[in-house]
């Protein structure tokens, strides 16, 4: 892999160049690992023949290390398990975030406010760049929809643990008698779909054009900028008003359509997978319930692997990597044991 790094025709092609660091990183820890387990089985091998020796105090050192180097060889083995599965070929793709306010009225486009807050401050410690596609703003300072596009290493890979309905237990602003209500939000988080991914004929859209409507540039309220389009066969509308051009919020609305598409592909293949699994992670079933923030206990609870941290301060100021690294780790438990 060093050498096609190295080549002339990978450096002309950026593509390339990036598709095989990101290999490379990615297979780096692996070989490292590779090559602890070949040291810690010479080193069994060479205690092995020492064990049986005459001299006593050579034999208990030769036994020592032949302990640790079997408890070394089984710990990094495990190790060793996750990385030589398969690699997802969307991990690196980027991820289109969306977020609706759910039941709950005006208290769960708060909440959907809150998550938007949680996820973008999650993409800022990782250094991913988020770019808003389109906002639907509620009132009180919430927000009825949003939809983002995440760009980072991994950003699809990770957030897709993040799909499903997501429920919170507190006391809203709204609420003068202190009674702790529900309310829940729904988040999606689609692969970005190359056109290689997903193919869209022009007869199976319908693009419909609108005056574009809430508080905007110059362009809100007097020009048709706005797009709905209508895929025939699926019944999948996208509208998308934010940009300032019609040709701008069509492109957009393509963007969340492809995506959108292949996504619903993914889900199906998920769902067959399933049925031959224990649990729900990775099942592709939008619509379940998945996590449970209580503000009273200052807790969150992951209801697919029944995780609780009692840290819901820093889960919602974009703690989210302990989470997400128990999803993933059941996942994988998951396909080791089918």
């Amino acid at each position: 892999m060093e050498r096609e790094l190295a080549s002339p025709a990978t450096v002309r092609d950026p593509k390339r160049l990036a598709d095989l660091g990101r290999e490379h990183r990615r297979l780096a820890p692996v070989v490292e690992l590779a090559a602890r387990l070949k040291k810690n089985e010479d080193d069994l091998a060479q205690a092995q023949e020492l064990v049986d020796t005459d001299d006593p105090e050579l034999a208990a050192v030769a036994r020592a290390e032949e302990q640790r180097a079997r408890a070394e060889i089984a710990m990094l083995e495990e190790a060793l398990k996750p990385a030589l599965l398969p690699r997802d070929p969307l991990h690196d793709r980027p991820a289109i975030v969306e977020i609706r306010a759910g039941t709950g009225g005006d208290e769960a486009a708060l909440f959907a406010a809150d998550l938007y807050r949680m996820y973008t401050r999650y993409c800022e410690r990782r250094g991913w760049r988020v770019e808003p596609i389109a906002l639907s703003e509620g009132s009180l300072g919430g927000i009825k929809e949003v939809v983002f596009k995440v760009q980072g290493e991994g950003a699809y890979g990770r957030l897709r643990w993040e799909s499903g309905v997501h429920r919170v237990q507190r006391v809203p602003v709204t609420e003068s008698s202190g009674r702790i209500h529900t309310s829940a939000a729904t988040v999606a988080v689609l692969p970005e779909a190359e056109e290689v991914d997903v193919t869209i004929e022009d007869k199976d859209i319908r693009i419909d054009v609108f005056r574009s409507s809430g508080p905007g540039g110059q362009s809100v309220n007097t020009t048709d900028s706005a797009v709905r389009i209508t895929h025939i066969p699926s019944g999948i509308v996208v509208s998308q008003q934010d940009q300032k051009s019609q040709l701008q919020n069509k492109l957009k609305a393509l963007e969340v359509l492809r995506a959108r598409l292949l996504d619903q592909r993914l889900a199906e293949q998920e769902a067959e997978r399933a049925r031959m699994r224990r649990t729900q992670v990775g099942t592709g079933d939008r619509s379940a319930k998945i996590r449970t923030y209580n503000y009273p206990q200052n807790r969150v609870t992951d209801h697919r692997i029944g995780f609780t941290l009692h840290e819901l301060d820093r889960t919602l100021d974009g703690d989210l990597d302990e989470m997400i690294d128990r999803l993933m780790l059941a996942d994988v438990e998951e396909q080791l044991s089918a």
